[in-house]
């Protein structure tokens, strides 16, 4: 994270700064802040800095700069004290500004494989960052991290306490129908069901020899009374909001008993209905027409990284809402890559490789990491609101949220709060807080400039945001600027 310390009074504490007087040493909690910042989004601690009261950020004069630098790396190069050291010694400097020296300390967000960062020998102290501070992570957590740690895929789990007839073979029968379809004449067209499954990844054998699902064949083929003995928070869960009277005005959930409620077969009737309404043009290739376009493939792109990417060990499960014109896809589980790496793509470090693997092969999904980067692409080319994409933590959870203007449609009204506001202007606000958690502050033209919208309804947006308490305004007329409000 980079901030500008030549004006440092304009930034306040948040998820990602942190700011410490340190005039009587290195504070006690350096070590919870450092696994904090490492554990969620990277962040950067300030040593010789205090906050006044509007909130804001000063540089006080430490006397031995030099000395907490020091210290601060005998405790990072401590096993003992801290697992690992994630830090090069460009990240710790000093900086002086207005005179003043301060130590600044910037934290990235540690790779999966370093994760949890935690202190004292004991993953029960493994830290995370939220708005208010650092605090202690749960169990699930760090479990949730240490599977994301390890090299083979969660996926790739054999489940030897299940046979195979958890499977539903009328979804292997479908699957291999699409494969067919798309890969005719492959070599393994005409193998058994059995020896079909074994070089597909979804069975694997035993050290006693014997066959059994893996994780990734029991997802994809398995009934859902079957899934949950191994993923006790497993649900799927599609729901249409189109009515803005009703929660909902069509749903499918795995749990229903009326079809088999693995992901192979929720994809297919989630995909179907989430595309039912997009306007396909007439276009003929070969003397036939060609009924797909870039929104229904960037659509699909969109299921399918929800579905591969998810962690089924997570609580809440895997939630796809569809309303009158917006799409959100959510899914248990946290980046395993940088934000910014995955939206520019090329980077692929999936949660579970074997499930991208059998989808593929029936032309589903992108392996090189370009999904996210093409969602992007077909929207902006669309003229649409950027898409959003949310990373929570207690518990772990990517939302990614796609907006459809659509000409004559009155706006859907969603619940925020205690007041019914617009699908539209509830994204519009929530791509504000995103480019205020990066950019610390913004003017209105910068907002109008992101959102494409006018200036005059931007300034009614923020107007709302700062009544409702997401945001800050200082200053007066075109000197005017925002911040997320501490």
């Amino acid at each position: 994270m980079m901030i500008d310390l030549t004006n440092i009074g304009k930034y306040t504490e948040n998820n990602r700064i942190e700011a410490k007087k340190a005039l009587g040493g290195l504070p006690h909690s350096i070590g919870e802040t450092y696994s904090a910042f490492a554990n969620t989004l990277g962040g950067i601690l300030l040593l010789g800095v205090e906050e006044h009261t509007d909130k804001s950020l000063h540089p006080i004069d430490l006397p031995n700069p030099e000395k907490l630098i020091k210290e601060f790396w005998d405790i990072i190069n401590n096993p003992k004290k801290v697992s690992v050291n994630i830090l090069s010694h460009k990240d710790v400097y000093v900086q002086e500004v207005q005179g003043k020296r301060m130590v600044v300390i910037n934290v990235p967000r540690a790779q999966r494989f370093d994760r949890p960062v935690y202190l004292e020998g004991n993953s029960a102290n493994t830290y995370r960052r939220n708005g208010e501070g650092d605090y202690k992570c749960t169990k699930e957590e760090v479990n949730a991290m240490l599977r994301d740690a390890a090299v083979r895929t969660q996926d790739m789990l054999i489940i030897e306490e299940m046979g195979l007839d958890v499977f539903c073979y009328d979804s292997i029968r479908r699957y291999r129908v699409r494969m067919r379809n798309y890969r005719p004449g492959h070599v393994w067209d005409e193998l058994e069901d059995v020896e079909f499954l074994y070089k597909l990844g979804a069975i694997g054998r035993s050290d006693d020899g014997k066959l059994h699902p893996t994780a990734a064949g029991l997802l994809m083929f398995g009934y859902e009374y079957e899934i949950v003995k191994e993923y006790p928070y497993y649900f799927l869960d599609y729901q249409e909001q189109m009515d803005a009277e009703s929660r909902w005005t069509d749903r499918i959930v795995s749990s229903s008993g009326e079809w088999s409620g693995n992901i192979y077969d929720f994809y297919f009737r989630v995909y179907n209905k989430i595309t039912q309404d997009i306007k396909v043009p007439f276009v003929m290739e070969g003397g036939n027409r060609i009924d797909d376009t870039p929104v229904h493939k960037a659509l699909r792109e969109a299921l399918a990284n929800c579905l591969i990417n998810a962690d089924y060990y997570g609580r809440q499960g895997v939630v796809i809402t569809k309303r009158k014109d917006s799409f959100t896809f959510s899914n248990p589980g946290g980046f395993r890559i940088d934000l910014d790496a995955a939206k520019i793509g090329g980077i692929s470090d999936p949660r579970n490789a074997s499930l991208i693997k059998m989808f593929s092969l029936v032309e589903i999904g992108e392996r090189a990491g370009s999904g996210i980067p093409n969602i992007y692409n077909v929207w902006k080319k669309q003229g649409w609101v950027p898409p959003i994409i949310d990373e929570s933590f207690e518990p772990e959870r990517i939302t990614l949220s796609l907006f459809i203007e659509k000409n004559g449609d009155k706006k859907m009204a969603i619940e925020c709060g205690d007041k019914k506001v617009s699908a539209k202007t509830a994204l519009h606000k929530a791509a504000i807080i995103a480019y205020l958690t990066e950019h610390v502050e913004a003017k209105n033209n910068d907002i109008s400039e992101l959102l494409g919208l006018k200036p005059s309804r931007v300034r009614a947006i923020l107007g709302e945001m700062v009544e409702e308490g997401f945001i800050v305004a200082e200053g007066g007329n075109k000197k005017r600027i925002y911040k997320l409000k501490s």
